[in-house]
């Protein structure tokens, strides 16, 4: 195996490439030199949600490929139906963490994601602002302000409440340990392939809010409890409130992505990416069927 930024035009027997638009030219190369041979692309959120629909370079790679991979479950919904057929949703993973130890004094609410339009930081700080006068919500906001604005809007938040701190960003190993001592995840991004930190969380043993972007619902299932509309500060706000006085709803998240745990495990994505790449060297139709415990 060899994990390449672009495709070298060495003789290979399969070729898995990481996004339809940013892989292009070596989704092309490859096919025009190995008609035969199984080529699999990995679709990102940003392909889905942004490049897809007008994009005639990611919109070849589909064409080109003969499987495709999805991130999570709601995804091939974002896809031309005829090419539905010959996608999979491969779930990535994370291990397992001990539930940390959570705070007494403060209910601590993390976020992990840089400081960017995707992950909507904003909701972040305005849900912060919007806390009742005795919530004891603490949000810890984790990740590099990839835009100036981002930034001067975290330190105002700061300075307006002690509800709010921006941490910067962390090592993902420190991103973890921050997770796993939280008591809640919140993630409200307004666009989302899949995204690692709810992955992570759930696997460290913290529950979840996330925004209803597909690219969240898709990893927490359609039916769970802690989903708020992309957006809607209020919305979230009182769900964060909820979660940090309402023990039975709390421990009904819990419960919700205990349930899910699974399907994030490394052992899972081996599996799946095995059969992956047996499909691709046998040139068959991936199965469309939800992984085994």
């Amino acid at each position: 195996m060899r994990i390449l930024q672009e495709w070298d035009g060495k003789p290979c027997d399969v070729m898995i490439a990481l996004h339809a638009r940013r892989s292009a030219d070596s989704i092309a190369a490859f096919r025009a030199a190995y008609p035969d041979r199984g080529l699999g692309v990995v679709l990102t959120g940003t392909d889905l949600y942004r490049d897809l629909p007008a994009n005639r370079e990611a919109q070849r790679s589909l064409a080109l490929a003969d499987r495709l991979v999805v991130l999570q479950e709601l995804a091939a919904q974002a896809l031309p139906a005829h090419h539905r057929t010959k996608t999979t949703v491969i779930f990535q993973s994370a291990p397992a963490l001990k539930r940390g130890e959570r705070r007494r004094r403060t209910f601590d609410v993390a976020v992990v994601g840089h400081l960017r339009y995707e992950k909507d930081p904003q909701t972040v700080m305005r849900v912060a602002l919007g806390l009742p006068a005795d919530s004891h919500v603490r949000i810890l906001h984790a990740g590099a302000a990839l835009e100036e604005r981002y930034a001067t809007a975290a330190l105002r938040t700061e300075a307006r409440t002690t509800r709010y701190r921006w941490l910067g960003e962390l090592t993902r190993a420190r991103a973890r340990q921050l997770m796993r001592h939280a008591a809640l995840l919140l993630h409200p991004s307004k666009m989302e392939g899949g995204a690692q930190a709810v992955l992570e969380a759930i696997r460290s043993g913290t529950p979840v809010l996330v925004s209803n972007a597909d690219g969240n619902v898709g990893m927490v299932g359609g039916r769970y409890p802690g989903v708020f509309r992309v957006g809607d500060v209020r919305e979230a706000t009182e769900l964060v409130q909820r979660a940090s006085t309402d023990r039975a709803f709390l421990r009904r998240l819990a419960s919700a992505c205990r349930a899910r745990a699974w399907l994030f495990s490394p052992k899972v994505e081996r599996a799946a990416v095995r059969d992956l790449v047996h499909q691709l060297l046998h040139n068959r139709e991936v199965p469309r069927r939800r992984p085994s415990r």
